[in-house]
C-alpha cells in the first residue's frame, strides 16, 4: 500500500526535527566541551608560565646577589689563604662575615644563609638569624656535595638541599669561586632559600581543592609540593619524568584509576618543570552541566516540535486530498477545467495556473514551431550567402594576375615579330596561351602536383626567352607525389616571386630555383627555394606579419589602386605589390581557403644565403 501524504510529511518533519536537534545538541555539547577543555588548558598554561616568569625573575635577584660576592677581593683572599694561618682565617672570616654578608642579608631578607667554602676545607657560614655558626656543619662533605651539582663552566646551580620536603625546604644558589691571583675555581659560594619564601609566587595557581601544584627539577626529583597535595612522591616523580620533551606539554594520564589532567612547563633558565595536575572529572562539570540542560531543552523542543508538525501536516494534505479527487475525474474522462473553490492561498493559485496552461499550451506549441521555422531559414540563408561571398572571393583571388607580367610578354612577343621572323614567336604564344587557359579554370579548386609543375614549365619558356638565357629549374619531386592534390596557381607566383627578387642582379650561372615536396604523418608539403639574396630580419619579419593577418590591408590597397581612375592604376598597384608581397600573401590565403585556417604558406630565409617558401597542405590519400 502506498503511504499517505500525510504520514509522509509528518515523518520527514519527525526526521528534520530530530536531526535539527541532536546535531544542535551534538555539536553545541562537543563545541562547548572543547572551548571548556581548551580554555582551561590555556588558562592552567599562563598560571604555569605566570609563575615560571615571577620564579625565574625572583632567583635572578640572587644571582646578582653573588656575582657581587664573587668580585669581593676578601673572599678571593680566602680562597687562597694558608689553612695552617689561624689569625689569617680569623681575620679575612671576621671581615666577610661584618662586611659582606651582612650586607647582602640587609640588601636580600629572604636569604637564609650563606657559606663560602675553598678547596682547602675551611669555610665562612653565617646565617641571616644570629649569624652564629653551625654545630653540625661538616665542610668538607658539604663542599663534595655542592660540586657534584655545580657545573665545572663556572655557571650558577639552583637545587634544593637533599632530605627536605615541602614548604620548610630550602632551595641552594650555587656557583664555583676563583682565587685572588689565578682565575682558576679555587671553591664554592652557596646561598640558601627558604622554599617559603617562593611559597606566595607558587600559590598564585589556585585551581580548585583538588588542583595540585609542584615543582620537579631536570632529575626528576621534587623541589616544591603544597602540604595539601592529593598525590604521593612516586606519582609525582612519575609524571615529571613522562613530560618531557618540550617547553610546555599537556596529558591525560591516570592516578589511581582516576584520568587527570597534567599541564607542565619547563624553564630554560632554571631546568625546572613548574606542572599543575588537574581531575578530569572537575575539569568536565561544567561540560556535564551543559549536556543536561541541552538533552532536557532538546526533548521539550521535540514534543512541541512534533505537535506543531502533526498540525501542519494536517493543514497541508487536507486540501491536496480535494484536489486528488478531482484528478481522478479527469483520468475518467471527464476532462475539464477544475473548479475555482475561491481559495486566496498558494493552492488556489495553482488550480488558477493549471487551467491557464491548459488552455494556452497548444497556442504556445505553434508559436514555439513557427519560430524554429523561422530561425531554421535564417540560418540557411545566412549559410548560403557565408558561402556565396567566399566563393566569389576565392574567384576573385584567382583572377589576380601580375599586370607587369602580361604587358612584358606582350611586348617580347612583340619584339620578336617585329625583328624575327622565327619559331620563338610560336613558343612564346603557344605558352601564353596554355597559362591564361589554366589560370581562368575558376571551377577548380584542387589540381595535382603535376598540373601545377607543367604551369611553371610555361612560365619558364616565355622566362627564358624574356631572360635571354638558358635557366632551368631543379625539379627534385619524388614521382609518387606528383598526383597528390594542391591548391591551383599557388607554385608559380613563388616562382616568379624568385626571379623578382632573388635576383635583382640577374641571373647567374650558379643561380638555382629548386622545387621538392614531401609527405609527413599529418602534411603534404611543397618547397620553392632560391640561393638569392635573401631577406634581412627586418624583412622577414614583416613578410611574417603579413601571412599572420593575410595581409588583407596590403590587398586591398592594391585593389585601390588597380581602380584609380588618376593614372597611377597598374603602377601604383605594381608599387604595392612589390612592397607589401601581395603574389605572396594571395597563395597563403588561398591555401587557408581550401584547407583551413591550419595550413597555409611558410618563409624561411637568411639574408645572402636565399629564401625557402613552404607549402603546407594536408595529406591525402
Amino acid at each position: 500500500m502506498r503511504k499517505s501524504l500525510f504520514g509522509q510529511i509528518y515523518l520527514y518533519f519527525t526526521v528534520v526535527i530530530l536531526l535539527s536537534i541532536l546535531g544542535v545538541g551534538i555539536v553545541s555539547y562537543m563545541q562547548s566541551s572543547r572551548a571548556l577543555d581548551d580554555q582551561v588548558e590555556r588558562y592552567i598554561g599562563q598560571l604555569i608560565r605566570h609563575s615560571t616568569s615571577q620564579t625565574e625573575s625572583y632567583l635572578r635577584r640572587y644571582e646578582l646577589a653573588s656575582d657581587s660576592l664573587l668580585s669581593e677581593d676578601a673572599v678571593k683572599q680566602f680562597m687562597e689563604m694558608d689553612p695552617e694561618d689561624s689569625y689569617r682565617f680569623y681575620e679575612l672570616t671576621q671581615t666577610i662575615q661584618k662586611n659582606l654578608f651582612r650586607k647582602t642579608f640587609i640588601a636580600y631578607p629572604s636569604v637564609h644563609s650563606i657559606t663560602v667554602i675553598g678547596d682547602h676545607g675551611k669555610a665562612v657560614i653565617d646565617d641571616n638569624q644570629n649569624w652564629a655558626t653551625y654545630t653540625n656543619f661538616d665542610p668538607e662533605q658539604t663542599l663534595a656535595y655542592v660540586n657534584a651539582k655545580v657545573p665545572p663552566d663556572g655557571k650558577i646551580a639552583i637545587f634544593r638541599n637533599d632530605d627536605e620536603k615541602g614548604r620548610g625546604a630550602t632551595i641552594t644558589i650555587a656557583r664555583r669561586i676563583g682565587g685572588f691571583v689565578s682565575y682558576q675555581p679555587k671553591g664554592i659560594l652557596a646561598m640558601e632559600i627558604k622554599t617559603e619564601q617562593l611559597a606566595p609566587l607558587w600559590d598564585m595557581a589556585d585551581l580548585g581543592p583538588s588542583a595540585t601544584f609542584f615543582i620537579a627539577d631536570e632529575s626528576g626529583r621534587i623541589i616544591y609540593e603544597p602540604s595539601s597535595s592529593t598525590l604521593t612522591d612516586a606519582d609525582m616523580v612519575a609524571v615529571a619524568s613522562r613530560l618531557t620533551g618540550g617547553t610546555e606539554r599537556s596529558e591525560v594520564i591516570p592516578i589511581g584509576g582516576e584520568p587527570t589532567l597534567f599541564v607542565a612547563r619547563e624553564s630554560a633558565y632554571l631546568k625546572w618543570k613548574m606542572i599543575v595536575s588537574l581531575p578530569v572529572d572537575e575539569l568536565r562539570r561544567p561540560v556535564d552541566s551543559i549536556r543536561t540542560t541541552t538533552w532536557s531543552v532538546g526533548l521539550a523542543t521535540l514534543l512541541i516540535a512534533l505537535l506543531l508538525a502533526y498540525r501542519f501536516g494536517r493543514t497541508i494534505t487536507r486540501p491536496i486530498r480535494s484536489v486528488m479527487e478531482g484528478m481522478r475525474e479527469t483520468e475518467k474522462g471527464n476532462w475539464s477545467r477544475l473548479e475555482d473553490q475561491g481559495r486566496d492561498d498558494e493552492l488556489g493559485g495553482l488550480i488558477h495556473r493549471y487551467n491557464l496552461m491548459v488552455s494556452r499550451l497548444s497556442e504556445m506549441i505553434d508559436l514555439v514551431y513557427d519560430a524554429e521555422l523561422k530561425q531554421q531559414k535564417s540560418e540557411l540563408e545566412l549559410q548560403r550567402s557565408r558561402f556565396e561571398r567566399q566563393q566569389a572571393e576565392f574567384q576573385a583571388l584567382q583572377l589576380q594576375i601580375n599586370p607587369h607580367f602580361l604587358y612584358n610578354t606582350l611586348e617580347t612577343i612583340n619584339c620578336y615579330a617585329i625583328v624575327q621572323d622565327s619559331d620563338e614567336i610560336s613558343e612564346i604564344v603557344e605558352a601564353m596561351a596554355f597559362m591564361l587557359r589554366y589560370s581562368v579554370q575558376t571551377h577548380l579548386e584542387e589540381i595535382t602536383l603535376v598540373n601545377e609543375l607543367n604551369h611553371v614549365r610555361n612560365y619558364m619558356v616565355i622566362m627564358r626567352h624574356r631572360l635571354g638565357n638558358g635557366f632551368e629549374l631543379d625539379v627534385a619531386v619524388p614521382p609518387s607525389l606528383l598526383l597528390r592534390h594542391m591548391v591551383r596557381l599557388t607554385m608559380q607566383p613563388l616562382v616568379e616571386n624568385a626571379l623578382q627578387h632573388a635576383f635583382r642582379d640577374g641571373m647567374e650561372p650558379h643561380h638555382t630555383i629548386r622545387i621538392d615536396a614531401e609527405e609527413t604523418a599529418e602534411e603534404f608539403r611543397v618547397y620553392v627555394e632560391d640561393n638569392g639574396v635573401g631577406m634581412s630580419p627586418g624583412k622577414l619579419a614583416a613578410m611574417r606579419a603579413k601571412l599572420a593577418d593575410d595581409g588583407a590591408e596590403a590587398e586591398a590597397a592594391a585593389t585601390a589602386a588597380l581602380d584609380r581612375p588618376d593614372g597611377g592604376g597598374p603602377a601604383a598597384a605594381r608599387t604595392i605589390l612589390r612592397r607589401g608581397g601581395i603574389g605572396i600573401v594571395n597563395v597563403h590565403r588561398r591555401i587557408r581557403m581550401v584547407y583551413g585556417e591550419g595550413y597555409g604558406l611558410a618563409i624561411d630565409s637568411e639574408e645572402g644565403r636565399g629564401t625557402r617558401f613552404t607549402m603546407r597542405m594536408p595529406r591525402r590519400g
